[in-house]
C-alpha cells in the first residue's frame, strides 16, 4: 500500500506564514500496513495571535499526542477545526483506512466523531507516554517512539485492510466514481455488505467515503471562477442546488462564499 506525503487535501481555511509548521514521515516497511504516515505541528503564535485552521479529513483514525489532552480520534464526518495560541506542538499517528479495526477489535463506527484515552485500546496509561513524546524534539526520534509503541502491540494483518484501501485509492483517483453502486461494481459485494463492512472497519460508509473524496477533488479545483453548474455536472450532482447544500453541510459555506475567501495568487 502506497504512503501519501504529498500536498494534504481537504484545507478549507489554512494557516499562513512561518511560525507554524507541519511536518508528515513515513512509516516503516514493517508498520506501512497499519499506518500512513507520522505527521507533527509546531506553532509559536505569540506575536502573531491565535489562528484556526480547518479541513475535512480523510477516513482515518489518529492517535494525537497533546500536552494534556492525548487521545485516539475516531473518524471526523464533518468539519474538523484546529486552534493554534500561543507556543506548542502536537504529534500524530495516522492510521489507514480500516487499519485501526485490528488494535480496537470492535466496530470502528464506535468512535466515529468520537475520542477515546489511549489506555481503552493499548492498555497502557496515557499520561507517561505523553511525558515521553514531550520530551523528545527531533522528529526522527517522535517517529522512533511510535514505532516502538505500535510494534510491540502490533495485530496480525488482515487482508480486509488490504481490500478497503484498494477501493479507496480507486475513489481517491477515479472521478467516474460518484454513487456506492459504482463501489459494488468495483467490489464484487452486494450494497448491505459494503455499507456493513465499511462501518465495522472504516467507522463511516461507504457514501461518506464518496462524497469526502469528491469534496477534496473540490476543494483543489475551486477558483474564483469557477462554473458552478459545469462543476456541479461533471461530479455527478443532478443539479446546482443539490451541489451547493452538498457543499455548504461539509464546509460550513457556499461555494460562492468559499471561493471569494481564495487568497489572491
Amino acid at each position: 500500500m502506497k504512503t501519501d506525503l504529498n500536498k494534504p487535501r481537504g484545507i478549507i481555511k489554512s494557516i499562513t506564514g512561518e511560525n507554524w509548521s507541519l511536518t508528515r514521515s513515513a512509516p516503516s516497511r514493517d508498520l506501512s500496513f497499519f499506518v500512513e504516515h507520522y505527521w507533527s505541528v509546531r506553532w509559536d503564535m505569540r506575536e502573531a495571535g491565535p489562528m484556526v485552521q480547518e479541513n475535512l479529513p480523510y477516513p482515518s483514525v489518529h492517535l494525537v499526542f497533546e500536552k494534556n489532552n492525548t487521545k485516539i480520534f475516531g473518524v471526523v464526518s464533518g468539519r474538523f477545526a484546529q486552534r493554534l495560541e500561543g507556543e506548542g506542538r502536537v504529534f500524530g499517528i495516522k492510521f489507514r483506512p480500516g487499519a485501526f479495526y485490528p488494535f480496537y477489535k470492535r466496530s470502528l463506527s464506535e468512535i466515529t466523531d468520537k475520542t477515546i484515552r489511549v489506555e481503552e485500546v493499548f492498555g497502557i496509561p496515557t499520561e507517561p507516554l505523553e511525558r515521553e513524546v514531550f520530551e523528545l524534539n527531533s522528529e526522527s526520534d517522535l517517529v522512533q517512539f511510535a514505532e516502538n509503541l505500535l510494534y510491540e502491540r502490533l495485530p496480525d494483518q488482515d487482508e480486509t485492510i488490504t481490500w478497503i484501501n484498494d477501493l479507496t485509492e480507486k475513489v481517491s483517483n477515479d472521478r467516474s466514481i460518484l454513487k456506492v453502486e459504482d463501489l459494488v461494481k468495483l467490489s464484487g459485494m452486494n450494497k448491505r455488505s459494503l455499507q456493513r463492512v465499511f462501518n465495522q472497519y472504516v467507522g463511516v460508509g461507504p457514501k461518506w467515503v464518496i462524497n469526502r473524496y469528491r469534496m477534496f477533488e473540490i476543494l483543489d479545483r475551486i477558483t474564483k471562477d469557477t462554473d458552478w453548474v459545469e462543476l456541479a455536472l461533471e461530479l455527478g450532482y443532478f443539479d446546482q442546488a443539490h451541489f451547493i447544500k452538498d457543499f455548504k453541510r461539509m464546509v460550513g459555506k457556499s461555494p460562492e462564499e468559499y471561493s471569494k475567501s481564495i487568497p489572491e495568487t
